[in-house]
C-alpha cells in the first residue's frame, strides 16, 4: 500500500502524524505529504522522519496523485476541506481513509452527497473508511465492565475534552459517541435532543432509538487544551476512564480499582482499513456507519445552531 498523507502537521491537535506512524508500522509506504504551503509540507515531511518515514512534500493534490505511485490517500486535514479532497481522490480511484467527521455538518443534503461519493467509489473499486477509533476499544471495555448488547444497553455516557469551544465542539467530539452507539446498538434515531451550554462546556442529552432498544444518552464536552485530556465513557453506569502515559503514550482503561493496558485504538482503526483494502471488504467504519452517524451529527449540529 502506497499512501499520500493530507494534513500531517499537528497545528490544531490534528492526528495526521500519528495516523501516518501507524500506517508505516503496519507495512504501508508513506511516499508523500500534502500541505497548504511548501513550508508546511516540508515541515510535516521532516517531522515524519522520526518514525522512519521519508515522504516528499506537495502543495497540489492533482500533482501528488499524478507524480506519486500512490493507491491510497489519508485525509487528516481540517474538516471543511474533507469533501473536496474525498471527491478528487475517489475520481482518481484512490482508497480513502478520512479522519472524523467524514464531511462537515454544515453541508446540505448530506445523504445525497454521501450516496454519490460511495456510488462513485464502488464503481472504481475504491475502499473508504472514516477514522472514529474509539469503537475499536469496545472489546477491552467489555473485559473490564461486562458485555454490551442491543437490548440491554439502556444508558450511555461519554465525557470528552475538545480543544475548541462553541459549535466546533460538536464535529470535533460528538462523532466518537455516535460511532460507539452505532457499533453497539446499530442504526438508530435521535429524539428528545436537549443541548445545554456554558463557558467552555456543552452538555448534550438525547434518546437513541435503536431497532431493539432505547438508550438514554449524555455527552459532556469540556474544553481542555493541555494533554492528557480527560476521556471516559460507559454503558449502564459502568464507566471506564482513559489514562495516558505521556512519556510512552501507552494507554490504559481504569474501572473502579481495575486497570487494563490497551493498544491505541487508532492503530486498530488503521489495521482494519488496511485489511479491508487487501481483502476488498467493507471497513468497520464504512459506508453504512459513516452515513448513519453523519446524518445524526448534522441533526445535532443544526439543533445547536437554532438553540
Amino acid at each position: 500500500m502506497n499512501i499520500g498523507l493530507i494534513g500531517a502537521r499537528r497545528t490544531s491537535n490534528g492526528i495526521g502524524e500519528y495516523i501516518g506512524k501507524y500506517f508505516h508500522a503496519s507495512g504501508a509506504t508513506i511516499s508523500s505529504v500534502l500541505g497548504t504551503t511548501m513550508q508546511s509540507s516540508m515541515h510535516a515531511a521532516d517531522n515524519l522522519m522520526k518514525y522512519g518515514i521519508k515522504a516528499r512534500p506537495y502543495t497540489d493534490l492533482s500533482r501528488m496523485i499524478h507524480d506519486e505511485p500512490i493507491d491510497t490517500v489519508v485525509i487528516a486535514s481540517p474538516t471543511q476541506t474533507h469533501l473536496a479532497y474525498i471527491r478528487q481522490c475517489v475520481e482518481a480511484g484512490m482508497h480513502v481513509f478520512c479522519e472524523k467527521p467524514f464531511i462537515s455538518p454544515d453541508i446540505e443534503d448530506v445523504d445525497a452527497v454521501l450516496d454519490d461519493i460511495f456510488t462513485r467509489a464502488g464503481s472504481r473499486g475504491a475502499i473508504i473508511a472514516m477514522n472514529s477509533q474509539w469503537c475499536f476499544s469496545l472489546p477491552f471495555y467489555e473485559t473490564l465492565c461486562g458485555s454490551t448488547d442491543k437490548s440491554g444497553s439502556t444508558t450511555f455516557s461519554m465525557r470528552l475534552s475538545p480543544v475548541c469551544s462553541g459549535p466546533g465542539m460538536i464535529p470535533d467530539s460528538v462523532p466518537h459517541a455516535l460511532s460507539m452507539l452505532y457499533t453497539v446498538l446499530g442504526d438508530g434515531l435521535i429524539s428528545s435532543l436537549n443541548i445545554e451550554t456554558g463557558k467552555d462546556a456543552m452538555d448534550l442529552f438525547f434518546t437513541y432509538e435503536g431497532k431493539e432498544s432505547t438508550c438514554s444518552v449524555r455527552v459532556f464536552l469540556v474544553v481542555q487544551k493541555t494533554q492528557p485530556r480527560a476521556f471516559s465513557f460507559g454503558f449502564n453506569g459502568a464507566m471506564v476512564e482513559r489514562r495516558i502515559d505521556m512519556q510512552t503514550y501507552s494507554i490504559r482503561f481504569t474501572h473502579g480499582g481495575a486497570m487494563m493496558d490497551i493498544p491505541d485504538p487508532l492503530s486498530l482503526s488503521v489495521k482494519d482499513f488496511i485489511s479491508c483494502v487487501k481483502r476488498n471488504l467493507t471497513p468497520e467504519v464504512g459506508r453504512e456507519h459513516i452515513t448513519a452517524t453523519s446524518l445524526q451529527l448534522k441533526q445535532i449540529y443544526d439543533t445547536y445552531k437554532i438553540h
